[in-house]
């Protein structure tokens, strides 16, 4: 956000808006803005190559007339009775939808948790365009790095502003800063590419742009004479990088609306093994400084740490209000705005780390792939059928060896959750997070 006074206008918008609708006749409304700064710079081979700058605040309102809902977008400048009245109006022309409405008043947020999600610092241009710079200089002097494909950084925030006619009133806000690095390394058909980035809510958590730039250089020219391996079965160990796509997997299929639209493989293993013992997932709004924090959801209800997966067992949907009343359940507060629609969605969701560590998960391999790099859109998340083209090294008697390209690797995400063993290593410093992973019996389609 950018002050108090503005927080204050916003506020006064949001609730007069809802007391509008009200007055024209909805039964429940809410109003919300969805703010958005940023600004940042990206360079390629020591120049910029671009900046950029932008801010929106994206209102609407929406209005429930019975069973029935409508929503309207509006700008700072709008009549709230005008705009009111034709969000009713549409309202009354509607579909009926018997699982509409606003949160329950007892599970809305009373009050607001301080998570330390905003960071005052003022990054200038100069200095986003320095940092890039480093990050690239630092790549590039890689042995074996022969070119870039660009860095950036840049410097934002976003936020939320809601007002429901239950007579929640709120707003929170995030600051973000990241930087990242792409580059390549050898010759020919033999080139190779990698990246490293660093994000984080305060400036001063980020990694070094030198840390960034030495260890995407280091990746890309590690991957040089890479290889295909023979056809075959093997266990394949998920690099965190790619595990985080994993876990996003397991994010997507216990999503309520997945559930309720029965487009998700779990949806009737409720209260059954969907993963190894040694998997336990959480899901937390209210982590410190947390990439995914809040300190309510979209509908104004107060989130809690949930354990929608413990040790193995599947406990929990991700809910919002309406998915939850269509499942004859409650909302757990994973409710996410996007303009008028509010759809669940997972915060800080993190497969917990087990106890083995991830050299000792490596060592106990005769022969499997350490993967660094998926890529294609091969997941079916209705059937739970999963291929993607991979890349990263080889294992052999326990070591990593040479690098790996060019193949793909396949199985059932069923079978997959059920034989994935979690390393020690988790790192909590993204929305969606998982430590190395082990899973057994992939296919793996090489030569």
């Amino acid at each position: 956000m950018t002050g108090s006074s503005d927080e204050k206008q916003l506020l006064d918008r949001v609730a007069s808006l809802v007391d509008a609708a009200r007055k024209a006749g909805a039964d429940a409304a809410d109003a919300v803005v969805i703010r958005s700064r940023s600004r940042g710079v990206s360079v390629r081979l020591g120049k910029v190559e671009s900046t950029e700058s932008s801010e929106s605040d994206d209102m609407s309102l929406r209005v429930f007339v019975g069973q029935r809902v409508a929503s309207v977008s509006a700008t700072t400048a709008s009549d709230p009775g005008g705009l009111a009245e034709r969000a009713v109006a549409m309202a009354r022309v509607s579909p009926e939808d018997a699982f509409a409405g606003l949160a329950d008043p007892d599970k809305l947020a009373r009050q607001l948790a301080d998570l330390d999600l905003v960071d005052p610092t003022e990054v200038s241009p100069d200095r986003l365009r320095d940092d890039a710079l480093a990050a690239e200089e630092a790549a590039l002097a890689v042995p074996g790095v022969t070119n870039s494909s660009g860095a950036a950084a840049s410097a934002g925030s976003g936020g939320l502003v809601l007002a429901t006619s239950h007579g929640f009133v709120g707003q929170y806000a995030a600051t973000r800063f990241s930087r990242s690095v792409s580059v390549i390394a050898g010759e020919g058909t033999g080139m190779e590419r990698d990246y490293d980035f660093s994000s984080r809510l305060h400036f001063a958590d980020l990694e070094t742009p030198e840390k960034i730039g030495r260890t995407a250089g280091e990746r890309a020219a590690r991957r040089l004479g890479a290889r295909k391996v023979p056809t075959g079965r093997y266990p394949v160990i998920y690099d965190p990088r790619v595990a985080r796509g994993i876990a996003g997997h397991i994010a997507g299929a216990i999503n309520g609306a997945s559930v309720a639209r029965k487009t998700s493989f779990l949806r009737d293993r409720m209260g059954k093994q969907i993963a190894s013992a040694a998997v336990t997932i959480t899901d937390d709004p209210t982590r410190i400084r947390g990439q995914a924090s809040r300190p309510f959801d979209g509908e104004g209800v107060a989130g809690a740490p949930l354990v929608p997966v413990r040790s193995g067992v599947l406990e929990a949907w991700l809910l919002s209000s309406s998915v939850a009343r269509e499942l004859g359940l409650e909302t757990n507060g994973r409710g996410a705005r996007a303009s008028s629609s509010v759809n669940p969605s997972s915060t800080n969701f993190a497969i917990e780390p087990g106890e083995t560590d991830r050299d000792d998960l490596i060592g106990g391999i005769k022969a499997g792939l350490y993967v660094t790099e998926v890529f294609g859109q091969g997941v079916n998340m209705i059937t739970g059928e999963y291929s993607r083209g991979a890349a990263g090294f080889w294992i052999e008697n326990g070591r990593v060896t040479y690098p790996v390209s060019e193949i793909t690797i396949a199985g059932n995400l069923k079978d997959m959750f059920l034989n994935m063993t979690p390393a020690s290593d988790l790192d909590r410093n993204y929305g969606t997070s998982a430590p190395t992973l082990l899973i057994e019996g992939m296919t793996i389609a090489g030569e």
